[in-house]
C-alpha cells in the first residue's frame, strides 16, 4: 500500500493523532467520560472539547449527560459508523503487518537460498 492510499483511505477527522487516540480509548473502553479523555489525552479543556466536537460532528461518537455522584458528567460512546471505521482501521493495520511478515519471510527465504 502506498503512502497516498494510507492518507486517503481515512478522513482527516479520524486520522489525526489525538482524535485517533480518543477513538482507540472509546473502542477499548466502550464508554468514556470527558474527564477520562482529559486524563488520557492530557490536553486542556478547550483542546479536548475541540477534538470531541469534531468527532461528534463527523458522527463517529455520541455524547450524553449522566449523573455521577453529585455532579453531571458527559460520557461518550462510538456510534455504529465510528465502530465500523475503527474496525476498518484495525483491518488496515493487520493487512500491513501481514504483508510485512510475508515480505520478511520471502526475503529470509531468498537469503537462505543464496547462501
Amino acid at each position: 500500500m502506498s503512502v497516498a492510499e494510507l492518507y486517503t483511505q481515512f478522513d482527516a477527522v479520524f486520522f489525526e493523532k489525538t482524535r485517533l487516540s480518543m477513538m482507540t480509548v472509546l473502542y477499548q473502553e466502550g464508554v468514556v467520560s470527558y474527564n477520562r479523555f482529559k486524563k488520557v489525552i492530557g490536553g486542556t479543556d478547550g483542546a479536548v472539547y475541540s477534538h470531541v466536537r469534531k468527532l461528534l460532528e463527523a458522527g463517529y461518537v455520541t455524547g450524553k449527560k449522566e449523573i455521577a455522584g453529585n455532579a453531571v458528567q458527559t460520557v461518550y460512546t462510538l456510534t455504529k459508523s465510528g465502530k465500523q471505521l475503527f474496525s476498518e482501521y484495525l483491518q488496515f493495520l493487520e493487512n500491513i503487518l501481514t504483508d510485512q511478515k510475508k515480505d520478511a519471510r520471502r526475503n529470509n527465504t531468498h537469503t537462505k537460498e543464496e547462501s
